[in-house]
């Protein structure tokens, strides 16, 4: 989807520094929490672990931080026990939007979630509602700097991704979600650890929207990021470079 993967990765980027920084590697070291929990605390025989470690590190996670939520998930104790849920509906103007939360209290994240989208005049749905408008995916971000486009997008079929996407900042490479392991191993022995790199829901229908309603999304995604619960947020909206540019600048 044009647009899509630059902007959501100029507003990673932007959102590195700003003061959310205390509950970013909160939400990291929950999910860093989970992984281990379930799988067990070596990475090398942990995927889910693994991953999270590389997202911790590419957001600059100190990595006692890391630690400590590892030991802390396989410590004695019970500890908390924290479920995953999806969530689905639709924001302004009907554009498609995911919302993937950990939460140790389904009743108060299923509360706090519709209340944001009554608030921003959007609706919760079931689940199953919008998630055929998009493809579950890997995506393996790296800086533009790494390699030409060419070279990259050349890398990447040889790995056995599907695409790679390349702009004047980044090369975002996607492939099947089951190759996801592979094709990352691959690129990080030739360009070393990505920026960034995960599972996500890649829209394979978009919504246009103009200014007014690309401004009203925005807010309810950071809204929904602001949630203590709330993982990742994905939607299919569209909007120019010009809006997203004029948007961006305001921030």
């Amino acid at each position: 989807m044009a647009g899509h993967s630059k902007w959501a990765n100029i507003k990673h980027k932007k959102g590195k520094a700003d003061a959310q920084r205390a509950k970013l590697f909160s939400k990291l070291g929950r999910e860093i929490y989970v992984a281990a929990k379930l799988g067990g605390p070596d990475p090398d025989m942990n995927p889910r672990l693994r991953l999270a470690i590389a997202t911790a590190r590419s957001q600059s996670m100190p990595k006692d931080g890391i630690e400590k939520n590892i030991q802390k998930a396989t410590g004695s104790g019970d500890g908390e026990e924290y479920e995953e849920i999806r969530y689905e509906g639709y924001g302004p103007n009907g554009v498609a939007i995911i919302v993937e939360c950990l939460s140790d209290n389904r009743n108060r994240t299923a509360s706090e979630v519709r209340s944001i989208f009554t608030k921003a005049n959007g609706n919760l749905g079931e689940t199953g509602s919008v998630n055929f408008m998009f493809d579950r995916v890997g995506e393996i971000v790296y800086p533009a700097d790494k390699a030409s486009a060419d070279e990259m997008f050349e890398a990447a079929v040889e790995a056995g991704a599907e695409d790679c996407e390349s702009d004047d900042e980044y090369h975002s490479i996607y492939c099947a979600a089951e190759d996801f392991a592979t094709v990352r191993d691959s690129l990080e022995s030739s360009y070393g650890e990505p920026e960034r790199q995960g599972l996500v829901w890649k829209p394979n229908v978009a919504s246009e929207v103009n200014e007014d309603t690309a401004r009203s999304i925005l807010n309810l995604v950071d809204t929904l990021e602001d949630n203590d619960d709330v993982q990742n947020v994905t939607t299919n909206m569209e909007a120019s470079d010009e809006i997203m540019e004029k948007i961006m600048a305001e921030g």
